[in-house]
């Protein structure tokens, strides 16, 4: 089954003594400890840190705005005692989300090269809140905040880091599954954290492998845990965006949809929902500890559960998909073996669900979902809702404008068609929306045809006409409108970057000209396109604020409204649809949630979609002993 050396690199691992740095470890539980709380409000710890970081953000938006060519705005005046929260949006898509989300958060960035040009946005990043992502749009986000906050063109050139050239599953080059030794320690990692007592599964390994090319610490951030942010300056200074990663929850063999899935968060202080099946949250430093209704049951909790890598690889467990589906990989010989055997060990059940033990909201009186010994949470945009909106547009953090960045693939061709931001509006008319209101946006055709995903868009301009929105019962002092949604979509500007979300590898121009493209998509083509794009960003990010106070938009902003803002028209003939940039006809799935995203979501109980599981029960394993048959549910 393996090869010689691999066996005997195997069973050096079996016999070492020492567990992985990876595996969490047991600590003396903090006193009076109480983890677990109400989500009805954020916590103290977010708070504080969010006063603190408006301070910071303030006369950064100010100084942005003054260099945006606003006619008859006086920002100091405006915002001289008021602070406007920006939230940055990341959506999912593998790495293509990644690589065309590092361009566009390039394009907001002071530190890259020509972002502070005229035309250019550099500067909105520093002036930013909130800074969420999700599945592929999480690795770069998580890849970011991880490196203390480093500059996308720090990343992109540094040699250790988002070297992309050989997938990270199929060998060859710098790979993590054909180098013995990075595999054998990703193994072990998993071994060790179950032989400790812990639930693993697929996503510990693909964790691990993320790590090592994310991350620039030691092995692939082994000991890497999320919670260390807490302790970067930059982070303590307040020096950058709060982060915000998005999962789902789901039950083993359940489907979930955009209205009855459980939204989860983790940022630097927590992991919870605002859910009304979970509606609390936990102090992410000690998950995994044994609590009930929130509390320690004993003196003894762990810590280092929050391993970056896992839970950074959480988000995208889409990817589990891609090792389920080994015949059309390419993989062969030991790796072959190897993965296979750990879904021999899995069943047929559970591969693409992160497991958390021990559940931190079980038995918590606030929870009604709460008899789960396990949590099982899965790739954010599983639901449907491929975009981070939900962390945003809670009243509690009161966001103003959201740019949004939708890298999904949901047309036949792998571009975006909207249907994120229609799972998210369809989501508020379902029992989890916990009174969360979103702006009303058309339907597929609309997008496609109406060119609202060939240049930005705005949903939500007229607050006056999201008060349908609302309960009737709810009396206006306690109605908290959405932030004003800036969509931005995927498009062809210098380089094809609809990419396949399961192309795991690309070289030094693909990776550069992914980049590119998404810089040129967020700033209209450096401002080439609409010379006036950078003044109407600035007026979409003012107009909450300006409606709260009762105020009419300038002339120049009410041009920019006119141009921008969705004005509620649909699209019914589809014959003539505005071109393409890449001089392609326009394809659109007539359908809220795209084909493209449909198949590659496959059915984890098909033996259609995994053909050679029909073949397990009669699969003769000589080394059931092996380290790698720990790997189970």
């Amino acid at each position: 089954m393996f090869g010689n050396t691999v066996a005997l690199a195997l069973l050096s691992l079996v016999l070492a003594d020492d567990p992985s740095p990876y595996v969490p470890t047991n600590v003396t539980c903090p006193y009076n400890a109480s983890f677990t709380r109400n989500a009805d409000s954020l916590s103290r710890s977010e708070s504080r840190w969010i006063k603190s970081r408006d301070q910071v953000t303030r006369p950064l938006l100010i100084d942005w705005l003054n260099h945006s060519n606003m006619s008859d705005f006086d920002a100091s005046s405006f915002l001289s005692n008021q602070t406007i929260k920006i939230g940055l949006a990341y959506s999912g898509g593998g790495y293509r989300a990644m690589l065309a989300g590092a361009g566009q958060l390039a394009a907001l960035d002071n530190r890259t090269a020509g972002s502070n040009q005229t035309g250019h946005l550099g500067g909105l990043l520093q002036a930013t809140t909130y800074l969420a992502g999700l599945s592929g749009g999480n690795w770069l986000v998580g890849s970011v905040v991880m490196n203390n906050f480093s500059s996308v063109e720090a990343l992109q050139h540094d040699k250790n880091l988002w070297n992309l050239d050989h997938s990270l599953i199929d060998p060859g080059g710098f790979n993590l599954f054909s180098d013995a030794d990075y595999w054998d320690t990703i193994v072990t990692d998993a071994q060790d954290k179950q032989d400790a007592g812990f639930n693993i599964s697929l996503t510990d390994l693909w964790g691990r492998g993320l790590g090592y090319q994310l991350f620039n610490a030691s092995e692939g951030g082994q000991n890497l845990s999320y919670v260390a942010i807490r302790d970067y300056d930059v982070f303590k200074s307040h020096q950058m965006p709060f982060p915000i990663h998005v999962t789902d929850q789901r039950q083993i063999g359940q489907t979930i949809i955009d209205t009855n899935s459980t939204n989860f968060e983790f940022n630097p202080f927590e992991l919870g929902s605002w859910d009304p099946s979970v509606h609390s949250f936990t102090d992410l430093k000690y998950i995994g500890s044994q609590v009930s209704d929130g509390d320690p049951d004993s003196n003894q909790c762990v810590v280092g559960y929050d391993n970056a890598g896992y839970m950074v690889g959480t988000s995208a467990t889409l990817f589990n998909q891609f090792i389920l589906q080994l015949n059309s990989t390419g993989i062969g010989g030991w790796a072959y073996d190897i993965i296979e055997d750990i879904l021999q060990d899995h069943g047929n059940d559970g591969d693409d669900v992160a497991l958390y033990s021990n559940n931190p909201f079980q038995d918590e009186s606030y929870v009604t979902q709460n008899d789960e010994e396990l949590l099982t949470l899965v790739d954010g945009g599983e639901d449907g809702q491929n975009i981070p909106f939900q962390p945003l547009i809670q009243p509690e953090r009161g966001v103003d404008v959201i740019l949004a960045f939708d890298n999904s693939a949901d047309t036949g061709d792998s571009w975006p068609n909207g249907a994120s931001l229609i799972s998210s509006y369809e989501r508020q008319f379902g029992d989890q929306s916990n009174n969360t209101i979103f702006p009303y946006v058309p339907d597929n055709n609309t997008f496609v045809y109406g060119g609202l995903t060939e240049q930005p868009t705005f949903f939500g301009c007229n607050r006056t006409n999201l008060t349908s929105l609302f309960s009737d019962s709810l009396p206006e002092s306690e109605r908290y409108y959405p932030p004003l949604v800036v969509y931005i979509a995927n498009s062809y500007h210098s380089y094809s970057s609809n990419q396949g979300t399961f192309k795991l590898s690309y070289d030094e121009d693909e990776l550069g000209g992914m980049i590119e493209n998404g810089y040129e998509t967020t700033t209209q083509n450096n401002g080439t396109i609409d010379s006036e794009w950078r003044a109407c960003l600035g007026c979409a990010i003012i107009l909450r604020e300006q409606q709260r106070r009762g105020e009419e938009p300038t002339s120049q902003c009410q041009k920019c409204f006119d141009h921008y803002c969705w004005d509620g028209s649909i699209v019914s003939d589809t014959s003539n649809g505005p071109s393409r940039r890449d001089g392609k006809n326009n394809t659109v799935s007539n359908q809220a949630h795209s084909t493209a995203v449909a198949a590659e979501k496959t059915l984890r109980s098909s033996d259609a979609a995994v053909p050679w599981r029909k073949s397990w029960s009669s699969i003769h394993h000589n080394s059931r002993t092996s380290v790698l048959s720990a790997i189970r549910i």
